[in-house]
């Protein structure tokens, strides 16, 4: 089962996750928090893996990925995509999220690699569940870009709904 989690920019979605998973061992998949000075980062939810998304000025051009004012590091998103890919492969919990999927991905960067090959495993499963965060603005955009049919929709205030 596709569980879509969805909201407006910065309403709290990924702090809800943070805290739904916090006290379970059936989650894994990365999350993208913002740290103490508000810059974003993924952490490995298993693992609790973390590195840095936001790239400091002095990141060569080549090495990073722009996306209005923001630039972030390639290679935060390659080990993403990796942990994401490995965690999948591994199935060892019940709920695998994806946080979050939206213009990158829309433009096949990002988190995009991972997502194409997971989603697809995931529309008619029952005993693995896939989460996938996305702002309600380009809900209907990702879902036509990954061609999700079977879905459900949450808000963060349902997440307390999944078993």
């Amino acid at each position: 089962m596709i569980y879509i989690l969805t909201g407006d920019i910065r309403t709290g979605k990924t702090t809800a996750l943070l805290d739904w998973c916090k006290n379970r061992n059936d989650v894994d998949g990365v999350l993208c928090p913002d740290d103490e000075n508000r810059l974003r980062y993924f952490l490995n939810i298993k693992s609790k893996g973390v590195y840095p998304l936001v790239a400091h000025t002095d990141t060569e051009e080549n090495n990073t990925i722009s996306i209005g004012s923001f630039q972030f590091m390639k290679s935060s998103f390659q080990n993403a995509n990796d942990y994401l890919l490995h965690s999948n492969d591994q199935r060892d919990y019940s709920y695998l999220i994806i946080d979050e999927l939206g213009k990158l991905e829309l433009k096949n960067i990002g988190l995009h690699d991972s997502a194409k090959s997971i989603i697809i495993q995931y529309e008619n499963s029952k005993s693995h569940h896939l989460i996938l965060v996305i702002r309600e603005s380009l809900l209907n955009d990702i879902i036509e870009h990954y061609n999700i049919s079977e879905y459900s929709v949450l808000k963060k205030e349902d997440l307390q709904l999944l078993l």
